[in-house]
């Protein structure tokens, strides 16, 4: 196990766990999505409890889902806009995915692809949230006409396929990439991975430690 002094705080104990807690509310939610989307998988409503169970649960899981990215976008938004140093990333997007690490691509907490990822998810759950409102039987659908409601169902099945995919993009990255899953589960990653991913952001906190050591308060 890496010391203390070998290790960069990442992550904060109120972002992972809303993260994980994400991971969970996200998953009944698209299962439940699919089990009405493909007859094939119409067995998955049974994740929770019955068809009928799954119809009353999924809506209101899909709001708990909105509400915990809306947290994550809060946190996480200043992180994820874009800077000009992005364009080497993009350049280099090749060596990127074949993880070799030959330049530095000025990377800052996140990469490009991170950020990419991170807007396609906020712009999908918000479509997914406002299509999901319209066709709400129990509650909206009565107060829109039919072609509307047609829009809404469309809107919200490509939005929900396309969420997932970005969702299953993000795991795959995330066990591409060694020790990020460690870094979001215990919050820390050690120096060399950083260096190594993000050198923007490796360079950026050794310049405030080092200013830090020069400038102590009193």
């Amino acid at each position: 196990m890496a010391k203390k002094n070998d290790t960069i705080l990442r992550t904060k104990f109120p972002e992972r766990l809303c993260h994980w807690f994400l991971v969970i509310c996200f998953f009944f939610t698209a299962m439940s999505g699919l089990s009405w989307f493909y007859p094939s998988l119409s067995w998955l409503s049974n994740l929770l409890g019955s068809p009928q169970l799954a119809r009353i649960l999924h809506p209101f899981l899909g709001i708990i889902v909105f509400l915990a990215l809306c947290f994550m976008l809060v946190r996480f938004a200043k992180y994820n806009l874009f800077a000009k140093t992005d364009l080497i990333w993009f350049r280099n997007v090749k060596d990127v995915i074949l993880n070799r690490h030959g330049q530095k691509l000025q990377i800052g907490k996140y990469n490009a692809g991170q950020k990419v990822l991170f807007w396609l998810i906020m712009a999908s759950i918000l479509v997914l949230l406002v299509s999901g409102l319209i066709m709400w039987r129990a509650y909206f659908a009565h107060l829109f006409p039919i072609w509307v409601l047609r829009l809404a169902i469309l809107a919200h099945s490509v939005s929900g396929i396309g969420l997932i995919l970005l969702i299953l993009g993000h795991i795959y990255l995330a066990l591409w990439v060694r020790g990020s899953i460690t870094g979001m589960v215990t919050g820390y990653v050690s120096r060399a991975w950083v260096r190594q991913h993000h050198d923007r952001w490796y360079d950026e906190l050794a310049a405030r430690e080092a200013a830090a050591k020069t400038d102590p308060k009193p």
